[in-house]
């Protein structure tokens, strides 16, 4: 019972959320923006996380998906060190300047332009900046527990039928 309540749920909202659907958003096919040309905005670092100096950060959104579920953005951030926290699955592409990441296992990494990363959704990382990061984020909601789970069984369906 509680099953079929999850799928039916899980339909209700695709429903809803679907492009035809009375609550749609307008569908985004195909976007091309230079980065120079996004206006950042100020985007202050939760005070209490800062842990040294005065770090200045500031993004600019690229563009959200129809279902909110996932965008992209620019993010710069000026000296600092401070613990940041991810809600949700973000992947990076560092553009210019450098960043030193020690994740919450202590394990410590320094991405440069050009190198990417990734951080899980609900996990913490401390950000040293020494003088001056930008990075190109792109960032991706996590199903709900139950929906990933249904999610992952439709993959491993999809698998052995095709064996």
């Amino acid at each position: 019972m509680v099953l079929k309540l999850l799928v039916a749920g899980a339909f209700a909202v695709a429903a809803r959320r679907s492009s035809d659907g009375p609550f749609a958003r307008e569908r985004v096919k195909t976007v091309f923006k230079r980065a120079p040309d996004l206006q950042l905005r100020d985007a202050p670092i939760e005070p209490s996380w800062i842990i040294e100096g005065s770090p200045v950060a500031r993004s600019a959104d690229h563009v959200r998906s129809a279902d909110d579920s996932s965008f992209s953005a620019l993010w710069d951030c000026t000296a600092g060190t401070f613990r940041w926290y991810f809600h949700w699955d973000e992947t990076v592409v560092i553009l210019e300047g450098e960043v030193h990441i020690t994740d919450e296992d202590g394990s410590s990494y320094t991405l440069r332009a050009g190198d990417m990363g990734y951080f899980a959704a609900r996990t913490w990382a401390t950000w040293r900046v020494d003088d001056y990061v930008k990075k190109a984020a792109f960032i991706r909601r996590p199903f709900p527990s139950p929906l990933a789970t249904l999610y992952r069984l439709r993959n491993a369906f999809r698998q052995q039928k095709s064996f």
